[in-house]
């Protein structure tokens, strides 16, 4: 019989997922910050993501764990935030490690979320899994700590893979509906300068992204992203041309600072180059469905 967990599954990405497998796997259970039921045929199980209160004994026999723990990054970087966003990250996965380690018959393979973010700002170089460059600061250490505290135990029944996940554009939730709206109001140009990269990845290449590696048993860090990084500017005026919208205002530094504030986010989640590609997944003999974003942006629309 297979087993799927997926913890913290009940947002955007967990329901990617659940619509993806649902019928692959003859049990999926959902570790959630509600109530404990059974809806649809999927079994919600309630967890704090810090201290065992019974959830741990659905990891007994399952063949695959998903962690997509972790509070958003979607918020302004106060001194709580970031704690927050840290603490959010390490705790569910150091409780994981324990609650794998103490089953007799722990999931055979456990995915962990990561971020993309944990590469530097690069205009200049690709980074993938082998030569990808490190960088240093806020959100790269909390990414740095994330996996830190993955790796850090044995599993030895039990495969480990950080995903290392880009922008997914989604019809249902994530950052495309905000983009979206932005450009159908007239504010779909580039923002700061434009020529950063954006990394992204359609929801569909996701889910198939995840179920390739489980098949495959593919472990260690890979990149959940597109082939291609497009430049902000790009992105912008394709996804304008795709909405229907003639022009598109440019939002330089100084007015995503005070946008920023507004609606309590940060400017880094737009400004940051984020030029990564998929490696591993390429060499494994994935194939996306969506590899460039005209296709991305038609589907989605």
């Amino acid at each position: 019989m297979k087993k799927l967990i997926i913890a913290a599954g009940t947002g955007f990405l967990g329901q990617v997922l659940v619509d993806h497998f649902k019928n692959k796997f003859d049990e999926i259970v959902i570790l959630t910050r509600g109530t404990s039921k059974t809806a649809d045929g999927i079994k919600y199980v309630n967890w704090n993501a810090r201290t065992f209160s019974g959830w741990e004994n659905e990891l007994e026999n399952a063949t695959v764990l998903i962690n997509l723990a972790g509070k958003s990054v979607d918020c302004r970087y106060t001194e709580k935030n970031k704690k927050e966003i840290l603490l959010s990250r390490i705790e569910s996965t150091k409780i994981l490690n324990k609650a794998v380690l103490n089953c007799q018959n722990p999931p055979k393979h456990w995915l962990n979320s990561s971020t993309s973010t944990i590469y530097r700002f690069s205009l200049d170089k690709q980074m993938d899994e082998i030569d990808g460059e490190i960088g240093n600061d806020f959100s790269i250490n909390v990414a740095l700590s994330w996996e830190k505290a993955f790796f850090k135990t044995e599993t030895p029944n039990t495969l480990r893979t950080a995903l290392r996940t880009s922008i997914v554009l989604g019809k249902n939730g994530g950052a495309f509906i905000p983009l979206k709206t932005l450009a159908k109001v007239g504010f779909g140009g580039k923002q700061g300068k434009g020529n950063q990269f954006i990394s992204w990845i359609h929801q569909e290449d996701f889910a198939n992204a995840i179920d390739f590696i489980i098949q495959k048993e593919i472990s260690g860090i890979i990149n959940i992203v597109s082939p291609k990084p497009i430049r902000n500017a790009d992105f912008t005026q394709k996804l304008r041309k795709a909405v229907g919208f003639p022009f598109g205002i440019p939002l330089n530094k100084f007015f995503l600072e005070i946008g920023s504030f507004v609606i309590r986010t940060e400017t880094e989640l737009v400004l940051k180059s984020r030029n990564v590609i998929p490696k591993r997944l390429l060499q494994n003999g994935f194939q996306f469905k969506f590899g460039n974003i005209d296709d991305a942006l038609k589907n989605l629309l």
